[in-house]
């Protein structure tokens, strides 16, 4: 048995899912996870209970209540509520069970509205935040404060880190719930299935978005948890972005819909621009590799084998 073990909390999801590949082929750690049927993480008395248990040497937080724009806005109470109960539980018990290191995986939109593209980590809390998602990045804010400051008040090793917008397999493509891209995907192949004229889409397609990988994203927080110290959070991304427009141009193309695209200006952008300065962690000696356009076929792929009925 390995004398390092890792903790995933939220093992099935996009980035848990993506995690747990990553650490599979790391002979030298075992992995602990719970499905949420067997660990409740609102529950501060069985997460407790588990970390009591198990000791995790490490622990990386993917788990989190998430959604697309529709989601969040219309659910404030509970992005922020179960937010803060997950991330407060599993940081708290981290630190009294003794971890001896935490990454808790925040969000792009813990960055203002309008803050100065590229975005660099500075410029948290220097304005006023995009209000569809206000309720999840004001939870967000809180986690990756209280790693910084369990990190400068008792010395615990908690980092924190500001993923851009992920994607591929195991990914939500919940026409209602999910992202846009995987949103788009769904959207465009069931428009191929049905041979339908037209795709309509949210907004003008000018907001400008970044997309990563989540199995870059799993090897960026490897090199995190071997390399950072630090209580400021750091960024991670592509370094480059698009608009929603090219996205669904590029997804339109390798789902091979032959329809036409019509815009629906009367709903919501959100936020015009959200690009991440990675800087700092390309220097730590990580960068993305995987293409954009590489990284959609396959998940199409993905998404074409695990849904049978579109």
């Amino acid at each position: 048995m390995a004398d390092q073990t890792i903790y995933i909390a939220g093992h099935r999801g996009l980035a848990g899912s993506a995690l747990m590949r990553c650490y599979a082929r790391r002979p030298d750690w075992r992995l602990i996870t719970r499905t949420h049927a067997e660990l409740e993480l609102r529950d501060p008395g069985a997460v407790r209970a588990f970390f009591q248990q198990e000791r995790p040497t490490h622990v990386i937080l993917a788990a989190a209540r998430v959604g697309g724009i529709k989601a969040n806005a219309e659910s404030q109470v509970e992005f922020l509520l179960d937010n803060l109960r997950i991330q407060n539980n599993v940081i708290e018990a981290a630190a009294d069970f003794g971890v001896a290191k935490l990454l808790f995986l925040g969000s792009s939109c813990v960055y203002p509205k309008h803050a100065p593209q590229p975005l660099r980590e500075d410029a948290l809390l220097t304005s006023t935040l995009e209000p569809t998602n206000e309720g999840y990045a004001l939870a967000k804010i809180c986690g990756l404060k209280l790693c910084a400051y369990y990190r400068r008040q008792y010395g615990r090793n908690f980092i924190s880190a500001m993923p851009t917008n992920l994607y591929g397999p195991n990914d939500n493509f919940d026409l209602e719930k999910s992202h846009v891209l995987p949103a788009l995907l769904r959207k465009f192949h069931l428009a191929k299935v049905a041979n339908a004229p037209t795709v309509t889409l949210w907004g003008t397609g000018a907001p400008r978005r970044e997309f990563l990988h989540a199995d870059d994203f799993a090897e960026a927080c490897a090199t995190l948890m071997d390399r950072y110290e630090s209580d400021q959070l750091i960024n991670v991304g592509m370094g480059a972005d698009v608009t929603i427009r090219e996205l669904a141009e590029l997804i339109r193309s390798i789902v091979g819909y032959a329809g036409d695209i019509a815009w629906d200006t009367t709903l919501p952008d959100g936020t015009p621009r959200k690009l991440l300065d990675v800087s700092r962690i390309n220097a730590l000696g990580w960068q993305a590799r995987i293409p954009l356009a590489d990284g959609i076929r396959s998940t199409y792929a993905w998404f074409q084998a695990n849904f049978k009925q579109g």
